[in-house]
């Protein structure tokens, strides 16, 4: 198949996911939002970045990490060299959770079942795209990948094996570091850009080159 039939195939694999993503009422928060957010970006990306779920914004726009932290994203990806548009961008929820606050919906972090249930469209995706490096932003993210136990502040920056055996690496959430003032601010950003360095290392890195068995290849013939 050329790169251009490949690139249309995931194109439309890509819509057909979108458009049973924005017909699933799984969860209560189906019926709370305003839109689905099933993500964006290249078909083709070598990079898959992975957050937690939509806030007020994305949910208003459909979109994901808009706002500040969807400025800040759109900065650190160009650090080392991939415009967003490069990239693909998902959560591993599609709704935005949220939590009435009285006069108005607030956001709150996905429940266990909520990440359950929106498993199968991320998975998709991942086989979809099929990215070279995945790149999780935040705890809950992280831990839907390495494990309850995983810790961001202990191993983020620490390669892990993901789906079908590409890599994944987790660094901070950029709604956490634009929480962050002063010194403790610069301490977090000089973290992440050390995590951005690595995927932007690995991705530079040439996949290698898969030789086949001699006599393998005889079983088939």
């Amino acid at each position: 198949m050329s790169a251009l039939a490949e690139r249309s195939r995931r194109e439309r694999a890509i819509e057909r996911g979108t458009a049973v993503v924005s017909m699933c009422r799984k969860c209560e928060i189906g019926a709370t939002r305003r839109n689905a957010v099933y993500g964006e970006g290249d078909a083709c990306a070598q990079l898959l970045v992975i957050g937690e779920g939509p806030g007020e914004n994305e949910d208003k726009l459909g979109r994901p990490f808009v706002g500040r932290s969807g400025e800040l994203l759109d900065r650190m990806l160009l650090a080392i060299d991939l415009p967003r548009e490069s990239v693909f961008i998902v959560n591993t929820v599609k709704c935005r959770p949220t939590v009435d606050l009285g006069t108005r919906l607030g956001n709150r972090a996905p429940t266990p079942v909520e990440m359950s249930n929106c498993r199968p469209y991320l998975e998709e995706q991942i086989d979809i795209i099929r990215p070279r490096v995945i790149l999780t932003l935040g705890a809950p993210a992280s831990k839907a990948f390495m494990g309850e136990r995983f810790s961001i502040t202990k191993q983020r920056g620490q390669w892990f094996d993901g789906p079908s055996g590409i890599p994944v690496i987790a660094t901070f959430h950029p709604a956490y570091i634009l929480r962050l003032t002063g010194g403790e601010m610069n301490g977090v950003k000089r973290l992440v850009w050390a995590d951005l360095k690595a995927v932007r290392d690995r991705l530079n890195t040439p996949p290698p080159v898969i030789i086949p068995d001699p006599e393998q290849v005889q079983l088939f013939e």
